[in-house]
C-alpha cells in the first residue's frame, strides 16, 4: 500500500483533528478530490487527494488527532509512502529500540526503556503520560498509541473533566508553551479619546496607532535564538486580533497594517469578523502576526495582563471606554477613557524600548482623525 500521510498545514501546526470523512475504503478517487476536512488549531482545512487511485484504508474516525507525517490514507497498490514532510512512524510498526547499554547484562530487562515507537514517545509527552508504567499490548510488549490514549483516557476519568480538543486543546498548549519560554513584563496606560468625533469603534485607530509605533521604535525589530522575533517594520506589521467567538478564541491577522488605508482596513476587519463567524478563515490569514491586539474591552474589563506566545515579543490589551473625569487646566471635565495593557517579552526587549513604543501608540491613539 501507498501512504498518503498528514501534510503540513501551516506555520506551526503540528496536529490536526478530524471533523469529516469524505471517501471511504474501496472509493476510487480523482487527484484534487476532496478527502477529509480536519480542524487545525487556527481553522477547517479541506485535504485533497494528491493523485487518481482506490482508497485501500482510512486512519482515524471523526473526532480523532493526528500529527504531522503521520498516515492519514493508504492507496491500493505498491509505491512509496508520499506526503509534504517526513513521515514518523505510525504507532505498532517497528519499534526497535537501540539495545546497547552499560554496566548491565543482556538478560537483565530493568535497565531497558519502554518500547515504543517516535510518534508514541510524543503522543505520551503531549497527554502526560509515563511509559515506564504502561505494559504494551504489541509485539513483544511494544506499547501503542491505543495504550497510551487508554492511560489517558484512565488518568482522565478519576480526575473528571472534559477532554479539551480543537481550539482549546490549542489555546492549552500555547499557554503552557509562553508561561515556560517568556518573562513577562507589563505595562498600563490610559489613553484620552476626547478628540475623537465618535470614540465607541476604535479598532482601526488602534491598528493604525500600533503601525506608528512600530515606526518611531525600531528597538523592537529584533533577532532572538535565530529566529526573527518581535515587531517588523511598520509598512509590513502584521497584526493579530484576537476575537472571542462561542467556541473559542482566534486570532486571524489584518496584513500589512501600515500600508492600507482607514477604510481598507474597515473593509478588512469586517470581512475578517465574517470569515470567523463562518469558520472558513483561509490558512494565510491565520499566520505570520508579529504584534496581537486583543479588543477583550468589548466584553468586560479595564486592564488585563494579555499573554505573549512566541515568537512574538509584545500583546497589546483594550479594555472597555468609559466616561472619567479629568483634569483639565485646572477644572474636572468628563472624558472617553480607553484603558490599555502592554504585555511584552523582557527576553529580547528592555523596558526602555518596551516604554518609548508604549508612549508613541498612545500619542498616536489620542489625535483627531485626520
Amino acid at each position: 500500500m501507498k501512504h498518503f500521510k498528514l501534510p503540513d498545514l501551516g506555520e506551526g501546526l503540528q496536529e490536526a483533528e478530524i471533523v469529516q470523512w469524505h471517501v471511504k475504503p474501496g472509493d476510487t478517487v480523482k487527484a484534487d478530490q476532496l478527502l477529509v476536512s480536519v480542524e487545525t488549531a487556527k481553522a477547517i482545512v479541506d485535504i485533497p487527494a494528491p493523485y487518481d487511485g482506490v482508497v485501500a484504508k482510512t486512519y482515524g474516525v471523526e473526532g480523532d488527532i493526528l500529527h504531522v507525517g503521520e498516515p492519514l490514507l493508504a492507496y491500493e497498490g505498491e509505491g512509496e509512502d508520499t506526503g509534504t514532510v517526513v513521515g514518523k512512524l505510525e504507532a505498532g510498526e517497528g519499534g526497535a529500540g537501540d539495545s546497547f547499554f552499560v554496566g548491565a547484562a543482556p538478560s537483565t530487562r530493568e535497565h531497558l526503556a519502554p518500547r515504543a515507537t517516535p510518534a508514541v514517545r510524543q503522543l505520551a509527552r503531549q497527554l502526560g503520560v509515563e511509559l515506564a508504567g504502561l505494559s504494551g499490548s504489541g509485539a513483544d510488549g511494544l506499547i501503542t498509541r491505543a495504550d497510551v490514549e487508554a492511560a489517558a483516557e484512565s488518568v482522565r476519568t478519576s480526575f473528571g473533566g472534559e477532554r479539551l480538543r480543537g481550539v482549546r486543546r490549542s489555546m492549552a498548549l500555547n499557554m503552557a508553551r509562553a508561561h515556560a519560554e517568556v518573562v513577562p513584563v507589563m505595562l498600563v496606560e490610559d489613553a484620552d479619546l476626547s478628540r475623537w468625533p465618535e470614540a465607541r469603534d476604535p479598532l482601526v485607530r488602534l491598528a493604525q496607532a500600533i503601525a506608528a509605533a512600530c515606526k518611531a521604535e525600531p528597538g523592537l525589530n529584533v533577532w532572538f535564538d535565530g529566529k526573527a522575533m518581535a515587531i517588523r517594520q511598520h509598512d509590513h506589521l502584521d497584526l493579530g486580533i484576537a476575537v472571542d467567538t462561542p467556541d473559542g478564541l482566534f486570532v486571524p491577522v489584518l496584513h500589512n497594517v501600515g500600508g492600507r488605508t482607514a477604510d481598507d482596513l474597515r473593509e478588512g476587519m469586517r470581512r475578517m469578523r465574517e470569515a470567523v463567524k463562518a469558520r472558513s478563515i483561509p490558512p494565510k490569514d491565520m499566520m505570520g502576526a508579529t504584534v496581537t491586539l486583543s479588543n477583550f474591552g468589548t466584553l468586560f474589563g479595564r486592564y488585563a495582563s494579555p499573554v505573549v506566545v512566541p515568537p512574538q515579543v509584545a500583546i497589546i490589551g483594550a479594555g472597555k471606554i468609559r466616561d472619567e473625569p479629568v483634569a483639565v487646566a485646572g477644572k474636572v471635565e468628563v472624558h472617553p477613557i480607553m484603558p490599555l495593557s502592554l504585555t511584552f517579552d523582557h527576553r529580547v526587549v528592555t523596558g526602555g524600548e518596551a516604554a518609548r513604543f508604549f508612549k508613541v501608540l498612545v500619542t498616536a491613539l489620542e489625535q483627531p482623525e485626520g
